[in-house]
């Protein structure tokens, strides 16, 4: 196999573990939402981030916003909307939960976000539902998002 051929392979799955969420055999771990008022704790099982504990190597900041609660959950779910392969499943007034469908190999990561009524944050979760393996994907997301409601000034 020459060179070439052989670093077009390499590129290409790079591209490939960069970009996806790719399941490895651990099973969607059911959670209950919500404990204590916060989303629930990353289990070491699955690939994922939460805005829970800052000690913890899965934390991610929550979202602060500035606007009317209502407001900021109606844009988060337009944003929701033109998020590549993303369907909101569930909203409630404090709680919104998606699914992001992975690009190849229909591995798929549970997106929660939920509006603690004590603060002007948004708590943030991603979890692989079948991975423990996803070089960054649930982070990039999110960060993503993070992203697209600054812009937006939220």
């Amino acid at each position: 196999m020459n060179r070439y051929f052989l670093s077009i392979i390499v590129v290409g799955l790079l591209n490939f573990f960069l970009t996806n969420s790719v399941a490895y055999g651990t099973e969607l771990i059911n959670n209950a939402r919500l404990t204590e008022g916060h989303l629930l704790p990353c289990p070491p099982e699955i690939s994922c981030v939460v805005s829970l504990d800052k000690q913890n190597k899965s934390y991610i900041a929550p979202i602060p916003y500035h606007t009317d609660v209502n407001y900021t959950r109606e844009i988060l779910l337009k944003v929701l909307s033109v998020v590549p392969r993303t369907t909101v499943i569930e909203t409630t007034d404090n709680y919104i939960k998606a699914e992001a469908k992975g690009k190849f190999l229909g591995g798929s990561d549970e997106l929660e976000f939920y509006f603690p009524t004590d603060k002007s944050v948004i708590e943030l979760r991603s979890a692989s539902q079948n991975s423990n393996f996803d070089l960054g994907v649930n982070r990039r997301r999110l960060e993503q998002i993070r992203l697209a409601l600054k812009e937006l000034n939220i």
